[in-house]
């Protein structure tokens, strides 16, 4: 433990890992939301 230091570390793997999250929570999102919307508008 006596070699590491702060800030030193390659985080690009995990930044590419929670870009690619974030964007596929995004799509879920919208995509059940347009569920909910037809759902609602095929019952009307």
């Amino acid at each position: 433990m006596a070699d590491y230091k702060p800030g030193e570390m390659d985080i690009r793997a995990q930044e590419k890992t929670f870009a690619g999250f974030t964007k596929f929570v995004t799509w879920s999102v919208i995509v059940l939301i347009g569920a909910l919307v037809f759902l609602a508008l095929a019952n009307a």
